[in-house]
């Protein structure tokens, strides 16, 4: 009855989602040579490499999303898999209860979270036979809902912005490939890594795509024009200047990986998967009779994890823009694009059910002067203390519908987020005098360390990822990348990017 699957499937599950893979830390570690340290992608891969050494000491979330459960299990035949799947699901449950795993299952039709990861769909567990009779393998991903939402889908021939027609052909595969990184921007927190699927039906596109991820980033394809493929989207992609967090930068890109299946005649799919620079999948071999793992995949446990980073916290210059809450609208108009600022004081998260129920009912508190912060946060609850263990910032387009006219009718002065926002919102900073500040994505461990105490919660009916939570913050780090004069560093790199894309299709 496999005695140690459970044990065997928590420990794949926790180390997931707080130790990175070594081949995606080799990647982050080239990645960081090339940007210079001056540079706001140079500052975004500084702080990206201190979160993850925070996270691997204190087997913390490296991100506070830690997204949809994905398991890939080989058994052998005759293994019983309705016991291994009801272990994982548990599994999934006691991970979520020790703060490993943000709840993230939510009920599609009334939008209550399950607090457990548990519900219809999740997680999602696909099980393979295979003729080794003595072993069991478990793998699993761990992708984020921001670079989840930046998947994407091509029905060739098709004609895409900046590149023209794609055509039938891996001349056109290449160009939706290139449009997938182009149109994610920084909103799936780049530098990230792709899975490609050739072929298929809508469904086996997408599942493919997924299943490309997990490849090792170093690994050579063994289709000789597939590898040539990827080799020419790494070498181009990273010309297009997008780079970390979409601050403009030489490394957009840190993996491409593609693999292809047979279509129907009248069916062309390219399907993309975008995964961030978080990038959690690791893998275990398991006893068939115990259960008990006999080796982790991904990585060698003789060899030592080797840090990331020379120096914790924040590097300093001196030219931070100090700023304490609530904030004036004198101190937010002075701020321009690439300002870095350190903020003190109370901050209020705030994601999607929150921006839909300011939209019809007044906020919980006064959020005049105050900082919104787009967070999702993983939270612990120890008697009647609340306190925050993951809190990077989540993906804020999503709140473009609703932004500018929360900003316009409480008096709200910043926000903060990640990938930047639209037209509409722009212009609301503009008329009322606010900024949007990027923080760094995926870096939940860096931020959390700066949240000294969690103040308060409002609407926690929505789910301790959608409640308001009123965090007491000292010297939080973020990026002016929107200001009060028109002003979106998003806006520029997009469309700098779009002319080099061009260039290069």
């Amino acid at each position: 009855m496999l005695p140690g699957f459970f044990d065997s499937m928590v420990s794949l599950i926790v180390r997931t989602s707080t130790d990175l893979p070594p081949d995606v830390r080799a990647a982050m570690k080239v990645a960081m040579a090339q940007e210079p340290a001056g540079t706001q992608s140079g500052q975004a891969l500084s702080i990206i490499a201190q979160n993850i050494d925070l996270a691997s000491d204190c087997e913390g979330a490296i991100c506070q999303d830690t997204g949809m459960p994905t398991f890939e299990v080989s058994t052998p035949v005759g293994a019983n898999q309705i016991v291994m799947k009801r272990q994982i699901r548990e599994a999934v449950a006691e991970a979520t209860k020790r703060g490993k795993l943000r709840s993230n299952s939510v009920d599609s039709i009334t939008g209550e979270n399950s607090g457990t990861n548990l519900g219809p769909g999740t997680p999602i567990i696909h099980f393979h036979q295979w003729e080794n009779d003595d072993e069991i393998e478990v793998k699993l991903i761990l992708k984020g809902g921001g670079c989840e939402n930046m998947n994407a889908q091509y029905s060739l021939p098709a004609e895409l912005p900046n590149l023209g027609r794609a055509d039938r052909s891996l001349e056109g595969v290449r160009k939706c490939i290139l449009h997938a990184v182009w149109n994610a921007q920084g909103k799936g927190c780049a530098p990230g890594a792709i899975g490609v699927s050739i072929g298929g039906d809508r469904t086996s596109g997408y599942v493919q795509a997924k299943e490309q991820l997990f490849r090792t980033l170093d690994d050579i394809n063994p289709g000789p024009r597939l590898a040539e493929l990827e080799a020419s989207i790494m070498g181009e992609v990273n010309k297009l200047g997008i780079g970390a967090m979409g601050f403009g930068g030489r490394v957009s890109l840190i993996g491409c990986k593609i693999g292809v299946q047979n279509r129907l005649p009248a069916s062309f799919f390219v399907s993309v998967a975008y995964d961030c620079w978080a990038f959690r999948r690791l893998g275990v071999v398991l006893d068939a009779k115990t259960g008990a793992i006999t080796r982790w995949l991904y990585r060698d446990e003789m060899s030592p994890v080797v840090a990331m980073a020379d120096q914790a916290g924040f590097t300093r210059t001196g030219r931070e823009v100090v700023l304490r809450t609530p904030l004036t609208e004198e101190q937010v108009r002075s701020l321009k694009v690439g300002d870095v600022v350190l903020i003190s004081g109370r901050a209020y998260t705030g994601r999607d059910a929150v921006h839909h129920h300011l939209m019809q009912h007044e906020p919980p508190v006064d959020l005049r002067g105050a900082v919104l912060y787009h967070c999702g946060p993983v939270v612990k609850k120890e008697g009647e203390r609340w306190t925050v263990t993951a809190a990077g910032p989540t993906t804020s387009i999503r709140e473009e519908p609703y932004q500018a006219d929360v900003i316009k009718r409480y008096g709200v002065r910043a926000v903060v987020g990640k990938g930047g926002m639209g037209a509409k919102t722009l212009a609301a900073l503009q008329e009322a005098g606010a900024v949007y500040l990027n923080a760094i994505g995926g870096a939940a461990q860096f931020y959390a360390r700066t949240i000294k105490a969690v103040d308060g919660v409002s609407l926690m009916e929505f789910g301790t990822p959608e409640a308001m939570w009123h965090l007491a913050v000292e010297d939080f780090p973020a990026i002016v990348t929107m200001d009060s004069h028109g002003n979106s560093l998003h806006k520029d790199i997009e469309q700098e990017s779009a002319k080099e894309l061009a260039a290069i299709g």
